[in-house]
């Protein structure tokens, strides 16, 4: 069956549609369908759309008088894809020093116009659904909203404002002198001592954030601060951890937890999730495994930067290049394992709408078709605590889906080259 693009005519009356709120039912068909409830292809695939829900789903489905019907023809429908662990409101062009210059001049609202640019590329690249672990300026916090009330488009977010670490650190800004340059605060997440990093998760929620990120270790993006060294105390970490999930906040030990012994300690102190974990050792991940944390492994930033290292600073292109082969080998054994990973990339790092190259990067490293798609969909939704709302192709969840071409379990490639993508309802057009 060739496969039949949607017009450009069919967009226009499904967006003005949406727009107007009309309840005027959308049948889309394809070849195959994904169903992450179970990790099965299925044919034909068949989604029912009811405003921005879906109604029903499969071949069986009573087809609504008066629908609209789009036919993709051979194609795959899946849930909307998920992204774990992006950075929205940024995005390195090659150039370190000339991003860093030029960031430091933009004020926050010419950023966060930016911000909805890059938020359109990777919504139209198929992702209805991200995690933004860090932003400055409260610009995640910002967008979000935005995006909530209808006044732009993109996907929907989960932020973190700004990230929680301590002074010197990670996620700390550079070594400035102190007199030309202010040093950040704990509402701008740096703190020392478990009162300060309990007061920074504080300041964090309360102007916005619904997930917390700490910065556990050392990363590769930061030129002084060394990988393998904890950043956070004890202390500290069972502060932030602990506030965060009394308010039901869920934490990510960010900022490239790449030392096992901070990325331990965040474990004990019972983070809920690990992000990069380039050095992780084998009796850690068996500890993740045993605690359900999950790992977001954003194999696309490890690759990217290792690539692009030569358009770095000297001692951040010695840790790109350090890490390559740690953070494969580091994966093979999570699979092997059996430890819970959910899909992230740490785009910003990368070009935003590159999201889905990560999934050829997972299955490169031995990971199943089925589980890199099951870790974008289903599995992300349930680390992110939005499973009730997406990550399956159910009635009653939200009506995010999108179709790439062929059986996608054949070419898991066909992901970054969407044909079609659904936002709560809303057509998303994605040129050839």
């Amino acid at each position: 069956m060739p496969t039949r693009p949607l017009t450009i005519a069919a967009i226009a009356l499904l967006c003005s549609a949406a727009a107007a709120g009309a309840e005027t039912a959308t049948v889309i068909r394809a070849r195959h369908l994904f169903d992450a409830t179970s990790g099965r292809l299925v044919e034909p695939g068949l989604v029912v759309v009811s405003g921005t829900t879906i109604a029903a789903v499969g071949a069986s489905a009573a087809l609504p008088a008066g629908a609209r019907v789009i036919d993709v023809g051979d194609a795959t429908l899946l849930p909307g894809f998920i992204d774990a662990h992006v950075h929205i409101t940024d995005e390195f062009s090659g150039d370190h020093y000339r991003d860093f210059y030029h960031s430091m001049l933009r004020f926050p609202v010419e950023q966060s116009f930016y911000a909805e640019r890059y938020a359109h590329a990777t919504l139209a690249a198929g992702f209805t659904t991200v995690r933004v672990l860090g932003s400055a300026d409260w610009v995640d916090v910002a967008l979000r909203n935005a995006i909530e009330a209808g006044l732009v488009q993109g996907p929907r977010m989960i932020v973190a404002a700004h990230a929680v670490g301590s002074p010197g650190g990670h996620c700390d800004q550079g070594a400035f002198p102190p007199e030309k340059v202010a040093p950040l605060d704990p509402i701008h997440g740096i703190c020392s001592g478990p009162e300060s990093c309990r007061e920074a998760v504080r300041d964090q929620m309360k102007w916005g954030a619904s997930v917390i990120k700490i910065c556990a270790s050392g990363g590769v993006l930061s030129e002084a601060d060394p990988l393998k060294v904890p950043q956070l105390t004890v202390a500290e970490l069972e502060a932030i951890i602990g506030e965060a999930h009394r308010w039901g906040r869920k934490v990510a030990a960010h900022a490239h937890a790449h030392g096992d012994e901070a990325a331990r300690l965040a474990i004990d102190a019972g983070v809920d999730s690990i992000e990069h974990g380039s050095f992780l050792s084998v009796e850690t991940l068996k500890l993740m495994k045993q605690k359900g944390v999950y790992l977001v492994p954003t194999r696309l930033a490890a690759w990217f930067v290792n690539s692009h290292a030569d358009g770095y600073p000297p001692p951040i292109a010695a840790k790109a290049r350090m890490i390559a082969d740690s953070h494969a080998e580091m994966m093979r054994n999570a699979m092997r394992i059996g430890v819970p990973i959910a899909f992230g990339t740490d785009s910003g790092v990368s070009p935003h709408g590159m999201n889905a190259k990560e999934f050829s990067l997972l299955v490169e490293l031995g990971m199943t078709p089925t589980a890199a798609l099951l870790a974008a969909t289903r599995d992300a939704a349930r680390l992110l605590g939005v499973d009730a709302v997406t990550g399956t192709l159910e009635p009653g969840k939200s009506a995010d889906i999108v179709a790439v071409p062929g059986n996608v379990l054949d070419n898991i490639a066909a992901t970054e080259h969407p044909l079609l993508v659904v936002a709560r309802g809303v057509i998303v057009a994605r040129p050839q």
